[in-house]
């Protein structure tokens, strides 16, 4: 956001040369470092017009949307607030579909597809997301002509943000704009008719705003410039959505956690199956718990026949003889022998 501050910060102060030491070429220099060059971050190359959009929507958010979104967060239960936003995105899930498709993921596509029919049937419609439960393991994934876009080597292009709208690129807004224009062409009514394009722009825009009252605050209160804590973050967040596009095919993983319910929690995902150690011998379940381990096993009676069967056996030790006694002494009460 331009603040007093900021709009300060970047006014070049040229300090005069003393009179009578000026030259031609000096003036020149200096009249060249008084004209101030707009500066942008990389890759956003139209920052003075993003901020001031960015500026505009906090106005607008501030005397409208926000209250107008705490209204509906009032009025609507919270409960009907899921339903809706379930609703809507069941009705997204086919477009996610088929850009898995067009990222040549089929075993994910598969899951998108199934995901779609449980909710459509048993989640009355996808007011009920039954498909992310334990019965079924089917999360939402994020997936849009964007990210194919992005996985196929498409740049993101300059940064850009519109009031409404929110942080885009010059890749990712046209394409958004093109998956919102696939349903009513491809399928027609209702989703072609304003009777119903009206209410999904309102209640998504709303329960996306509720949603992120929380972050935004996080954001506002705590960022210096939240322009470019948002722009950071946006761009962060694109570019780690393209890398994964990447990762899922090259490795066929999945970042779902009930995936395998039986996996061990403590184990190192990274090491892939829990490994026995290499020599490691297996514990003795008969083995006497009071046993000292570092004693080594215990040595078997010489069978009959044995060279060594004649051999006394030593003496188990008097649990009751001094243990500061030397053995080699014999001792003053030991019975004499006959």
């Amino acid at each position: 956001m331009a603040t007093p501050m900021t709009a300060a910060a970047q006014e070049t102060v040229v300090a005069p040369a003393p009179v009578g030491t000026i030259t031609r070429a000096a003036a020149r220099a200096q009249a060249s470092a008084a004209v101030v060059r707009p500066h942008h971050a990389k890759g956003d190359p139209l920052e003075g017009f993003n901020r001031k959009m960015f500026s505009i929507n906090q106005v607008f958010d501030r005397i409208f949307f926000r209250p107008v979104a705490m209204v509906y967060k009032t009025i609507v239960p919270n409960f009907a607030r899921k339903g809706i936003r379930h609703f809507f995105s069941n009705i997204g899930e086919p477009l996610v579909f088929a850009n898995d498709v067009l990222q040549l993921k089929p075993k994910r596509a598969v899951k998108t597809l199934g995901r779609f029919v449980v909710n459509s049937t048993i989640g009355v419609g996808g007011l009920l997301d039954v498909a992310k439960t334990r019965d079924f393991r089917l999360p939402h994934r994020d997936n849009s002509l964007g990210d194919t876009l992005g996985h196929y080597g498409v740049g993101p292009g300059p940064y850009l943000f519109l009031p409404f709208l929110g942080p885009s690129t010059f890749r990712d807004l046209p394409a958004g704009a093109a998956e919102a224009q696939a349903l009513p062409v491809v399928i027609g009514s209702p989703f072609d008719r304003a009777e119903f394009r009206i209410p999904q722009a309102v209640l998504t825009g709303l329960d996306l705003r509720v949603e992120s009252d929380a972050p935004l605050k996080a954001l506002t209160a705590s960022a210096i410039d939240p322009y470019a804590t948002l722009r950071s973050s946006y761009l962060q967040d694109r570019a780690g959505r393209i890398a994964a596009t990447h990762d899922a095919r090259a490795s066929g993983t999945t970042s779902d956690p009930l995936a395998d319910p039986l996996a061990d929690p403590l184990a190192d995902p990274a090491n892939g199956a829990t490994a026995p150690v290499t020599g490691a011998a297996s514990p003795d379940l008969l083995a006497d718990p009071l046993a000292d381990p570092a004693a080594g096993p215990r040595v078997p009676a010489p069978a009959a026949g044995s060279p060594v069967a004649g051999l006394a056996a030593p003496k188990p030790a008097d649990p009751l003889a001094d243990p500061l006694q030397d053995p080699a002494i014999p001792q003053a009460n030991a019975p004499q022998a006959r």
